[in-house]
Order: structure tokens, then C-alpha cells, then sequence
């Protein structure tokens, strides 16, 4: 259990932010003909135009679902949690945080689930994060630290805080661990510091991360079952690949790490990075494909964010300079998929809702 005392870098003064609408935008690579081009092991600054094999950037023409076809959720806020049937108290999600602290304490405060201070305040509510919590914004530490302290308060008044394994968490460990060694892409020789770079990496972060902050990421599980609610990261078959159960998938993709082989590292890294396998015409086919081997009735994931879902954000030149709006999860795929990725790195929201949803 981590100690409610670790909090190292979430008091650090108010986060400043930035705009990383960027951040987002596709590298000129993505629009070249021909194979990737190799990312030399020596080069970490030249490896940030280069892209890690097998990542799937999130480009504006990339095909979408018309808003038509989707429905959007205006989640409403409880003035207080709830509690439910068996002494467990309501369930809560969270999506991509991405270093936004000062966001996430106002949507968590928003929800009930913390107190000006910022400690627990819900009782026995159960909090899920869905992933990434650093790289792009300005604190990720600072998130991280709230986390764990947040475990450790909701275990000690009945109720839980947990987590999910994101793509940039597997990403994080990888630059700290393997840094500049090469490791096999597919595409050429890729390094995990290069990426790291190239996806928001920053070196505040990089600079107090500790030892206890590598050991929880490296813990973190996969993917849950919660009130027929099958939460993940990605929108991917890419779970299918680990185990045929929740716990398989969880013990194998932990195995992995504990093995500390970079090859093995970045091939997780890759299959993590997949996306939008939900959102076609053979998206409610996918997610009932996971649904059938892990069970639930719904899947609630992060990753892709809802203004890429719905084609809501401006071009690459920047013709559109608008902030893309989100007012709450996104549901599709025939209401079989609830992402929850409201964009905050640009300039969206950080969403935190409470499950089931009213529709």
C-alpha cells in the first residue's frame, strides 16, 4: 500500500498551461509515401520527427463517425456520492489526465469525490483512472502523487482509488529504464527516449521521477471489470493478444515488465498505441468481441480523444483555431463504447463521470 504521505510534486504551485493543441497534429512523415525511415540510436534529437513503428497518429482525415450516428453525454453532477447496494459506494471514472493536476483537482472537487484540500471525500465511492497521466501537460508527477495519495485515503475510509496501465505510462518506464538503447521497430532502429520526446515527454517529469513512481506504474493493471463496465486504456483488439481473461491479460502484460527486455517493452509500447477500433462500420463487431471474452456490457476506455472520435478539431494549419467542445463522454458503437478522453491537452476537457451512465 502506498503512504498517504506521498505527495512529492502535487502542491508544487499552480500548474501553467500550455497549448498542445500540436501535440496532436500529424508529422510530415505520416503524409510521405514508403516505409517509415530509421530512427538512429545516436540521434534522440533528430528522433523526434521520426515516429515509433506501429504508433497511430490521430489525423484529422482519418474516416469518422458522423455526429449523427453518435450520441453525446451531458453527465450530471451529484451534489455528494451515493452509495449502492452491498456496502459499495458509486462507481467513478476518470480519462486521460496528461499532467493537467490543476484540471483534475476541479473536475474531481466538481464530482464530490475530493475536498478543497484535495484529499478523499467520498466515503466508500470507487474511483477508476483509465491512464496516462503524464507527458504533454505540466505536472504528471504532481498527478501521480495525487493517485496514490488518493489510494491510500480511499482504502482507509472503505472505498478504493485505482488505476489503469496507459500507453504513456508503458512509455515513461521505457525512457527511464532503456533511454537511448535500440530496440527493434520493424521499421528500423527506434529508441524509447526518442519517442518519449516525440509524444509530450517532459523533462520535469523526467527529472523527479522516483523509484516508488516507476514501481506503481509498473503495477498497474491492464484492463478491470467493474459493474459490467470493462474499463481499458485503448480503443484496441490489442488485450486479445495477452491473455482470455482479465487476469491472464493483467499477470502476462506485468510478467512482461518484470523481464525488463527493451524489445519486449516497445512491442507492448506499439500494441498500446493502437486506436479507433471501435468507431467504424465494424466497431460494435470489435467491442463485442472483447465484451464476449472478458465480459461486461460496455466498454469505458481513454486513449483517442472524443474531438478525433467526432472530427471536432480545426487543420493542421491551423484554419480552425477554435477549442474543441466536449461536454462529457462520448458514446458509440451502437452504445456498446463510452470513451472518455475529452481532449485536455487540446484545449478539451478532463472528464471525470460517474457509471452507469442515465442512457
Amino acid at each position: 500500500m502506498v503512504e498517504g504521505s506521498m505527495t512529492q510534486g502535487a502542491g508544487q504551485g499552480p500548474a501553467v498551461r500550455t497549448d498542445t493543441v500540436r501535440d496532436f497534429r500529424v508529422p510530415a512523415y505520416v503524409h510521405q509515401g514508403g516505409e517509415e525511415p530509421a530512427v538512429p540510436a545516436a540521434a534522440p534529437e533528430a528522433a523526434q520527427s521520426m515516429p515509433p513503428e506501429g504508433y497511430t497518429p490521430t489525423q484529422r482525415d482519418l474516416p469518422v463517425i458522423q455526429r449523427g450516428d453518435t450520441v453525446q453525454v451531458r453527465v450530471q453532477t451529484p451534489a455528494e456520492p451515493t452509495g449502492t447496494s452491498g456496502g459499495l459506494g458509486p462507481l467513478y471514472v476518470v480519462g486521460d489526465v496528461h499532467g493537467y493536476l490543476d484540471e483534475l483537482l476541479a473536475a474531481l472537487r466538481e464530482q464530490g469525490l475530493i475536498d478543497e484540500a484535495g484529499d478523499w471525500a467520498a466515503g466508500t465511492a470507487r474511483l477508476w483512472f483509465l491512464g496516462d497521466f503524464t507527458d504533454r501537460g505540466p505536472d504528471g508527477i504532481g498527478v501521480i502523487d495525487l493517485v496514490m495519495r488518493l489510494s491510500a485515503q480511499a482504502a482507509a475510509a472503505g472505498g478504493y482509488c485505482k488505476a489503469l496501465m496507459g500507453n504513456h505510462e508503458l512509455l515513461l518506464l521505457g525512457a527511464k529504464r532503456f533511454g537511448d538503447t535500440p530496440v527493434n521497430s520493424g521499421a528500423g532502429t527506434a529508441t524509447f527516449q526518442a519517442a518519449w520526446l516525440l509524444n509530450g515527454g517532459q523533462k520535469s517529469d523526467m527529472d523527479r521521477l522516483q523509484d516508488v513512481h516507476l514501481q506503481w506504474m509498473s503495477r498497474l493493471d491492464a484492463i478491470e471489470l467493474e459493474d459490467d463496465h470493462l474499463l481499458v486504456h485503448s480503443d484496441a483488439l490489442t488485450y486479445l493478444e495477452y491473455g482470455d481473461s482479465i487476469e491472464a491479460v493483467n499477470d502476462t502484460i506485468r510478467e512482461a515488465l518484470t523481464r525488463n527486455d527493451p524489445d519486449e517493452c516497445w512491442d507492448l509500447f506499439r500494441k498500446f498505441t493502437k486506436r479507433f477500433a471501435f468507431r467504424d462500420e465494424n466497431g460494435s463487431q470489435a467491442v463485442r468481441e472483447l465484451l464476449g471474452v472478458y465480459g461486461g456490457r460496455r466498454i469505458v476506455h481513454g486513449h483517442s480523444p472524443i474531438p478525433y472520435l467526432l472530427g471536432d478539431v480545426g487543420s493542421e494549419e491551423g484554419e480552425d483555431s477554435s477549442s474543441p467542445q466536449v461536454e462529457g463522454p462520448h458514446v458509440y458503437a451502437d452504445g456498446l463504447a463510452i470513451a472518455m478522453d475529452g481532449g485536455v491537452t487540446m484545449a478539451g476537457k478532463l472528464l471525470v463521470c460517474q457509471l452507469p451512465l442515465d442512457k
